[in-house]
């Protein structure tokens, strides 16, 4: 199977497909993809290999392709490293005899699912992770700022052993905010750990109580949500945990 056959430490092969019903009739989209560490894309030791048997022109392809890249594979880091082997490759064999507009919103959604899926998974299976994390950025000064923000939360390695130590540690967000060089103003932020408001104003938020924050943090799923309060730039980043298991994968590993 060519999914496990590109595999390193990964502890599974990812893959995904999508059936996408057109004006011109049903196509395709199938991909492949490994990783696991030395996950920060743009992009990282990463393969993604993409097929759809869709009639497309190569230039409407690739200008969809690039778009959604940023929006999946460009979003997600398991340890802030990144690699010279990184690798996307989307073809259309035109198989299916059906011809499709990039501007053909069912496909552009069935390949963002694709992509999406298979960018996910390798986020899942980050090296020595045990959560699965959504950061979600709103309030931002730009969607650049805003990505910023969240990469700076994703990739902090204080707030990532919190996640694996399920600390509900809000300073540590704050202090990946602080750092990642965007704009922010401490006293007009507010932060969430799922549903749960948990500071805002500078401070912790009234309603918040430490024993409800713990028990969210032992969830294997979980979504850090920040608004900046600064205008309408937003940005989604995924990201795992911190482990004692990374440290013993990649202190072991040998290429």
């Amino acid at each position: 199977m060519a999914a496990q056959a590109i595999m390193t430490t990964d502890t599974y092969p990812k893959g995904a497909s999508a059936q996408v019903e057109t004006p011109s009739g049903p196509v395709n989209i199938v991909g492949i993809a490994k990783g696991s560490g030395m996950i920060a894309p743009d992009m990282a030791t990463m393969l993604a290999y993409i097929f759809t048997d869709a009639q497309i022109e190569q230039a409407e392809l690739q200008g969809l392709l690039s778009l959604l890249n940023e929006v999946t594979f460009n979003a997600i880091t398991v340890d802030s490293d990144t690699s010279t082997s990184d690798t996307l490759i989307l073809a259309a064999t035109g198989a299916s005899g059906h011809c499709v507009s990039a501007q053909n919103t069912a496909f552009a959604e069935g390949l963002h699912q694709v992509m999406r899926d298979l960018a996910h998974q390798v986020v899942r299976d980050g090296e020595g992770a045990r959560k699965f994390v959504e950061v979600r950025l709103t309030g931002a000064a730009s969607d650049q700022d805003a990505k910023q923000h969240a990469k700076a939360i994703a990739n902090s390695p204080l707030v990532k052993t919190a996640l694996a130590g399920e600390d509900p540690n809000w300073g540590r967000i704050v202090m990946a905010l602080g750092k990642s060089g965007a704009a922010a103003e401490r006293d007009l932020i507010k932060i969430w750990l799922g549903d749960i408001l948990v500071a805002e104003q500078g401070w912790v938020a009234a309603s918040y109580s430490e024993e409800r924050g713990a028990a969210y943090m032992k969830n294997a799923e979980l979504v850090i949500a920040v608004d900046l309060g600064l205008g309408n730039g937003a940005a989604t980043v995924w990201t795992c945990d911190l482990t004692h298991d990374y440290i013993s994968i990649n202190a072991d590993y040998r290429s």
